[in-house]
């Protein structure tokens, strides 16, 4: 046996994947409440926590942003979506012999530009040089700590009911719980795909951003039980994955999920599912019922006017099912993996 792309594209192969080679040996290893096993965006020792990811999206330089972009955002974003403030990131390169320094100083660019907006020390890293066909392929790792909207929210939330979590777990939703999504999906797939010179005349930019800009404003009110952003295996993926792991069914309304109407005839024309598609600068919620619309005007206010309440979690079902806009409703099954190679 070899190990197939699929392996490392999210999703059900890769989770399998995962379990069988990695949780198995490794899974019961923690410093604080999360466990390797737990496959959580991030996991805890003292008041911090931690996360690692490597970026190989091609093109590496793309619609409205870079692989730059990317390493930053998208670290930051596992941190924010425990409820962690951003605070220390790590920088690894390996670069392909002869990639264009004017290309490596523009991804570069856009790695500074996003550290300063998150204010994150950069304070480690390193770099190799590669005859591998790889163009440049980052590393980071981030530490986030511990801050006051995140105990305002827990405190909340625990008006409400038990919440046994340090943490925002993505294993935190209970029947009730009410489900947001910060905006348009599927931009950051559908970018990555225009940027490989697909024919298609729509502009369409990355949705690449630092979560906490806008989390730690949702945070401030309170309530929020459950988060996670959709990266790899897109909005499908996240909720799959919030559902198993918090035991509870979640119903979700078709015509509610934010979807530019381009992006959406993008991908019927190929034959392509948005909910399935990467996203990067977005976040699935859930919160508890009486605060959900204060949540959401947090969110309209710190300028995701897109952000939508989507639907709901229920005991009625196990799965996650969607009613589509003509009535019926059918389940949203876990996407089997991403279906768009090197997207992030």
């Amino acid at each position: 046996m070899i190990i197939r792309r699929e392996d490392g594209a999210g999703g059900k192969y890769m989770a399998e994947f995962l379990k069988k080679h990695i949780i198995s040996r490794f899974g019961d290893h923690r410093v604080g409440e999360i466990a390797l096993k737990d496959m959580d965006d991030s996991s805890d020792f003292d008041s911090y926590v931690f996360t690692t990811d490597s970026y190989v999206v091609s093109p590496p330089i793309f619609r409205g942003g870079s692989i730059g972009s990317l390493a930053i955002c998208g670290t930051s974003n596992d941190l924010a979506v425990m409820g962690a403030k951003p605070y220390i990131v790590s920088l690894s390169l390996i670069i392909q012999e002869g990639f264009k320094v004017k290309d490596f100083d523009r991804i570069m660019k856009d790695v500074e530009e996003w550290v300063e907006k998150v204010d994150l020390k950069l304070i480690t890293g390193d770099t190799k040089v590669v005859s591998s066909n790889v163009d440049i392929i980052i590393n980071t790792s981030g530490i986030g700590v511990r801050n006051q909207a995140l105990e305002n929210n827990l405190a909340v939330v625990r008006e409400y009911r038990n919440y046994p979590y340090n943490w925002i777990r993505d294993c935190g939703l209970r029947e009730g719980d009410v489900i947001i999504v910060s905006g348009n999906i599927a931009d950051h797939a559908v970018a990555i795909m225009l940027s490989r010179e697909f024919e298609f005349d729509i502009d369409v930019q990355s949705d690449v951003y630092p979560v906490w800009l806008f989390v730690k404003e949702a945070l401030e009110v309170g309530g929020i039980t459950a988060m996670k952003d959709p990266t790899r295996g897109g909005l499908a993926n996240a909720l799959n994955e919030m559902a198993e792991k918090s035991g509870v069914g979640i119903f979700i309304e078709e015509e509610k999920i934010p979807i530019r109407e381009d992006v959406k005839g993008f991908c019927e024309v190929l034959g392509l599912d948005p909910l399935s598609m990467a996203n990067e600068g977005k976040v699935v919620m859930g919160v508890v019922e009486d605060l959900a619309e204060d949540v959401l005007k947090a969110l309209h206010r710190a300028g995701q006017k897109d952000a939508e309440i989507i639907g709901y979690a229920t005991k009625e079902f196990e799965e996650v099912v969607v009613e589509t806009e003509i009535g019926t409703r059918k389940v949203l099954p876990p996407p089997v993996a991403d279906p768009i190679p090197r997207v992030c």
